[in-house]
């Protein structure tokens, strides 16, 4: 950005004056299926200490009995089919649960094989900084719980906060059994787990139903909804978006921005202090079909409240378009807009 853009830009972004923004309806959880890779299980095998993660072999662990320990690791590498990084971890404990139990295993009411508290931390698809984590606790195998997504097949944890993109999420997620789905692999605690990938693992879906703090949506303001021409003047009946136009959107719910503001606070004026740069992958669909996005930032003088441009899609037909986004895979509500 030149000096004058810069200029330019930071004179639209305090153009207008808002009234108390208004809120959108609350959109339904949101679906996250977390690809991950080179999924390894590190049995606790051997009560020497001395002897953890140092053996640079390819090894193999003895069946584990019940209400041992052990450790997974395995690599995030996409999220909703779009490539992304980071890792997922496990500690669990193997407890045989059945009803009709074999000795050494638990005797139960429903079938289950483990307890585990599990850590997802996702991070931009170049690893270059992370977008949140989401923690949770549970029960393994077993079938689904009632009201889960259809793709879950077994699993029953409760997602019960996370940070980031994801603070104070909650909701639920299971395991999907995909074509290309490999059990983890077994190792013991000795082998050194910096080998992991070189050694490889299995390779899992997670289907994560979250249920999120807030969600990315477009505010009203005393003008209406906000979305605006380029020179910020509402998109109304009156004078209605084009195809193929840049539109400017105040909306909430974008989540953490770079380099950053401390919670409650309002985001600094420019171009006195950096714009801040919203952390996470947002996406703009616009009667369904992906929109070009630009310009997600923090709205200067504002607490929670963000700018993103997008450019129509060429080719709409005149009437009312959908305009939806998402953040960090978050999905809002739908609004409509004016198109001619």
């Amino acid at each position: 950005m030149t000096a004058s853009s810069k200029s330019a830009f930071a004179a639209a972004l305090c153009a207008a004056t808002f009234s108390q923004l208004g809120q959108a309806q609350v959109a339904p959880p949101s679906i996250l299926e977390v690809d991950v890779e080179n999924y390894v299980r590190y049995q606790e095998d051997t009560t020497d200490l001395s002897k953890f993660a140092t053996d640079p072999n390819l090894t193999t662990s003895t069946p584990p009995r019940n209400f041992g320990f052990n450790v997974s690791v395995g690599d995030i590498v996409a999220v909703n089919g779009q490539p992304a990084k980071g890792t997922f971890v496990r500690n669990a404990r193997p407890v045989t649960l059945v009803t009709a139990p074999n000795p050494g295993q638990g005797i139960a009411d429903a079938t289950r094989n483990g307890v585990a508290t599990d850590t997802f931390e996702i991070l931009t698809s170049d690893g270059t900084h992370a977008i949140g984590t989401i923690v949770s606790f549970g029960l393994a195998a077993g079938s689904a719980p009632p009201g889960a997504p259809l793709s879950i097949t077994q699993g029953n944890f409760a997602i019960i906060g996370g940070t980031g993109a994801f603070l104070g999420a909650r909701g639920a997620w299971g395991q999907a059994v995909t074509p290309q789905s490999v059990a983890e692999r077994p190792a013991s605690i000795t082998e050194d787990p910096v080998n992991r990938r070189r050694n490889g693992g299995g390779r899992v879906r997670f289907v994560l139903q979250v249920i999120p703090m807030s969600v990315p949506q477009i505010v009203t303001t005393s003008s209406g909804l906000g979305v605006f021409h380029g020179d910020l003047t509402p998109v109304t009946s009156a004078k209605p978006a084009k195809s193929g136009e840049m539109l400017i959107t105040m909306v909430t719910g974008l989540g953490p921005t770079r380099p950053g503001v401390d919670p409650g606070q309002p985001f600094p004026a420019y171009p006195a202090n950096p714009l801040q740069v919203v952390n996470s992958p947002v996406e703009v669909k616009v009667n369904g079909q992906s929109a070009s996005a630009f310009n997600a930032i923090g709205w200067p003088g504002l607490v929670d409240t963000y700018r993103l441009d997008f450019r129509v899609p060429d080719g709409l037909a005149s009437g009312v378009a959908g305009i939806q986004l998402s953040a960090a895979w978050i999905v809002g509500p739908v609004v409509n807009i004016p198109i001619q």
